[in-house]
């Protein structure tokens, strides 16, 4: 036997043991999460409710941090150029990494290579809102008045590329409309110009237009997703309102910057599992429509790179392109 064998397997032993021993001190300090969209919005939301729960399990605070802007590109570089020592973490969704993916010709960071996946945490349906001033109540009827007002009426979404963004061209494509498409800098700000009557009609994460469906101050035609939502039982889905095959879920997780020691990605993968499946985040969820998802991190990894392929052909059907 080499003489190296014995000496290169005593240090793979140390820097495990270190490994180890750093992840069973972790955390010594709060830990920041950071955020790529403005508050009010679904991944604010559930960083909150996850935040707040998870500073107790690691005994740290847990301190949100909303950097919004350029399409959650700023906030994916300082997470991605962060040290890899579980400090930084990203509350990632279908627009930060599988969007954007495609939706930029160029960006500081590679959407794969530096991250570390941690856990998924959520999926969510969208709801499809108009004004009540908008003379319908049915899928169909939107379809119908849209057909006979070819690029007249106009629709919100949270940004240009986003998720909400790609909803309702995937809606015009299939439906064989035309809607004049307004992008706001987020979704709770979408649903503001919704109210205004600045636009007719918006796709929106559920969180902020909830309230307003319940007020009756805006109107829900349809959830994105293959079955009802149990926060908005009456609601259709937008399958069985008309436009079979329709299927959008809204995904989200935390990710690391790349290279995040395995000790540590295991602990924060237990921590996140107890806090998503805990009665009090279950409670909040429910009221946010939002459905408890875990898994383990060589899942989502798998899970992020077919939402980048999927999504990648919706954004490029939908021409949406930033330079």
């Amino acid at each position: 036997m080499s003489k190296t064998r014995p000496v290169i397997a005593t240090i793979i032993a140390g820097v495990a043991a270190g490994s180890a021993a750093f992840a069973q001190d972790y955390p010594t300090k709060p830990v920041r999460l950071v955020v790529g969209f403005t508050a009010g919005g679904i991944s604010d939301v559930l960083a909150r409710a996850i935040g707040a729960k998870l500073s107790a399990g690691l005994g740290q605070q847990v301190v949100v941090d909303n950097r919004a802007g350029a399409g959650t590109t700023i906030a994916s570089d300082i997470v991605a150029k962060a040290p890899a020592d579980g400090y930084t973490l990203f509350m990632q969704d279908i627009t930060t990494h599988a969007i954007n993916a495609t939706l930029y010709k160029k960006l500081p960071y590679d959407t794969v290579k530096d991250f570390t996946p941690v856990s998924l945490v959520a999926s969510s349906p969208l709801l499809l809102l108009v004004h009540p001033s908008l003379p319908v109540k049915s899928v169909k009827e939107l379809i119908a008045l849209a057909k006979s007002k070819p690029g007249q009426i106009v629709y919100a979404s949270s940004g240009n590329g986003t998720i909400l963004h790609l909803a309702a061209e995937t809606m015009k494509s299939m439906a064989g409309i035309d809607m004049v498409h307004v992008p706001y800098k987020g979704s709770s700000q979408a649903v503001q110009g919704l109210l205004g009557g600045e636009v007719a009609v918006s796709f929106s994460t559920m969180p902020p237009a909830l309230p307003q469906v319940k007020s009756g101050r805006l109107r829900a035609l349809g959830v994105t997703t293959p079955k009802r939502n149990a926060a908005a039982p009456d609601v259709p889905t937008i399958d069985e309102a008309g436009l079979k095959g329709f299927d959008i879920v809204l995904y989200s997780g935390v990710l690391g910057p790349a290279k995040l020691p395995p000790a540590i990605v295991a602990k924060l993968n237990s921590e996140l599992a107890r806090v998503v499946n805990s009665p009090e985040v279950k409670t909040t969820y429910a009221s946010l429509g939002v459905d408890p998802l875990t898994d383990t991190p060589e899942h989502f990894a798998a899970h992020i790179l077919s939402d980048i392929e999927k999504l990648g052909k919706a954004v490029r059907a939908a021409g949406a392109h930033v330079d």
